[in-house]
């Protein structure tokens, strides 16, 4: 009789601000599942990989980074200056990320705007996790520190929740109501039969 290997989908973790994404990864733990975080990871890889700092120099300019070290506020005023410069960033260190995804050999990954940085070309499905505008503005201003017109301006930054779960696949909802474990379950259990 022959193996067949399983196909298992790539996942990707989204939702605005507040919206509790973070929380969700952490009872992902809970089910056996690590999430992998693309913020971070890229971070990480503009700081250390040599190709990026390759491009990016080319790209931004020699002050991209000194000393060796990654230039924040050079590639903060290169972002800056239009959503053409934003894409052209995203389109050195998005691959990279995905690269690096993929030689973890994890199945799950965060990103908080997969379709605005067209990042969703990496995965096979999406999973939007949701709680009422309210209850994220509350959450951003306590985890931050900051102010509402403040939380309101970054939020303005992202594309409107509603289109968000209209593009994914799965919704979880992250209300402080709703029973997270319940439905991540229920996600886990239809992700089971995927490619089937």
């Amino acid at each position: 009789m022959r193996n067949f290997k399983m196909i298992t989908p790539k996942v990707a973790l989204t939702g605005g601000i507040g919206s509790g994404k973070s929380f969700v990864a952490q009872r992902l733990k809970a089910h056996g599942i690590t999430v992998y975080d693309c913020d971070r990871a890229a971070k990480h890889l503009m700081r250390t990989s040599p190709r990026i700092r390759e491009e990016l120099t080319a790209l931004v300019g020699p002050d991209a980074y000194l000393d060796g070290c990654l230039n924040k506020a050079a590639i903060a005023r290169f972002l800056m200056v239009s959503e053409e410069n934003t894409q052209r960033v995203n389109a050195v260190v998005h691959p990279a990320v995905a690269e690096d995804f993929y030689a973890t050999g994890l199945d799950w990954l965060e990103s908080a705007i997969l379709f605005e940085s067209g990042f969703v070309r990496y995965v096979d499905v999406a999973v939007c996790v949701t709680a009422p505008l309210e209850t994220r503005i509350e959450r951003v201003m306590a985890r931050d520190g900051i102010s509402r017109e403040q939380t309101l301006g970054w939020m303005a930054r992202q594309w409107p929740q509603e289109e968000v779960v209209r593009r994914s696949n799965y919704e979880i909802v992250n209300d402080g109501v709703a029973d997270i474990d319940e439905q991540i379950s229920r996600v886990l259990l239809e992700l089971n039969n995927w490619g089937k």
